[in-house]
Order: structure tokens, then C-alpha cells, then sequence
């Protein structure tokens, strides 16, 4: 897993694509929230904003 990340990172050091950043930081976050509030009572609220 690490080694994905460092890939990105340098990926985007090279090809000079630092927007891409805050776009993957909101994906992950995102994805993390859907994940974490699967089991709980919290999930139809989540669900209904997206």
C-alpha cells in the first residue's frame, strides 16, 4: 500500500500535476466516510447527500 502512494507522489513530482492533489485527497476522504459509516446509523443521512 505504501508503495502505491509513493508511486503517486512521485508521478506527480515528474509530470508536474500538483492540482491532481486535493482532488485525490476529497476522493479518499470521501471513500473513507462511505467505508467507516457503513455499520452505523449514520449511513442513510451519508447516502442521501451524494
Amino acid at each position: 500500500m505504501l508503495d502505491i502512494v509513493r508511486e503517486l507522489f512521485v508521478f506527480l513530482s515528474i509530470r508536474k500535476k500538483y492540482w491532481l492533489l486535493p482532488i485525490i485527497f476529497v476522493l479518499a476522504l470521501v471513500g473513507g466516510l462511505v467505508v467507516l459509516s457503513q455499520g452505523s446509523a449514520v449511513a442513510p443521512f451519508i447516502y442521501a447527500i451524494f
